[in-house]
């Protein structure tokens, strides 16, 4: 089976934003202080299992599973990393209108919700720590290249880091630096979206 570049690329993603499910179903905490790691109950170890296992385990990410089973993802998300995942919550899913996200999982958009989720994946693993010293080495933020190869703006607003999109639409992250077998998985309050 000959595989594609977008393919490829499209799995790792997929296999990135599943690792989100590692983070348990406690309410998000904010954000501290450049993105440290919060030293609360929402935060995991790594996980053991596959992320497709961990993510299918944890109801705060059932939209996230099911846009993946969606994208016909599932099978391939057992590939090895690093990645980096900003993760919607269910809670991101849900400022989405109904019409547009049940649209976004039907088969016939397939590939635009394929575009949708890599663009939440950074290749290679960029701890809290990490981005944090890009956006104070960038003066203030920083772009990183998603898989899906648009990019996001990084920045730190009121003490929590902010992703940017491409339309300009801000996402907060709420829980940094959940550990994951293939990566790291960075929680957000808003699903970003490619132009």
């Amino acid at each position: 089976m000959k595989f594609t570049r977008t393919r490829v690329m499209t799995a790792v993603s997929a296999v990135a934003i599943l690792g989100l499910a590692a983070c348990n179903s406690e309410p998000e905490a904010p954000a501290t202080d450049a993105m440290e790691p919060a030293a609360t109950d929402t935060m995991a170890p790594a996980a053991d299992g596959t992320v497709v296992a961990v993510a299918q385990s944890n109801p705060d990410f059932s939209t996230l599973v099911s846009a993946v089973q969606a994208a016909e993802l599932v099978d391939t998300l057992n590939g090895a990393g690093p990645f980096t995942v900003f993760a919607p919550t269910n809670a991101a899913f849900e400022k989405i209108p109904a019409d547009t996200l049940n649209g976004l999982l039907q088969p016939e958009q397939r590939d635009a919700l394929t575009g949708v989720l890599t663009y939440h994946v950074v290749p290679g693993q960029v701890d809290a720590a990490a981005l944090t010293q890009q956006i104070e080495e960038g003066g203030g933020s920083a772009t990183l290249t998603t898989v899906q190869g648009g990019t996001l703006t990084a920045s730190i607003v009121d003490g929590s880091v902010t992703l940017t999109d491409e339309a300009g639409n801000t996402s907060r992250v709420v829980t940094a630096d959940v550990a994951a077998s293939n990566g790291i998985i960075h929680a957000i309050d808003t699903v970003v979206m490619p132009n």
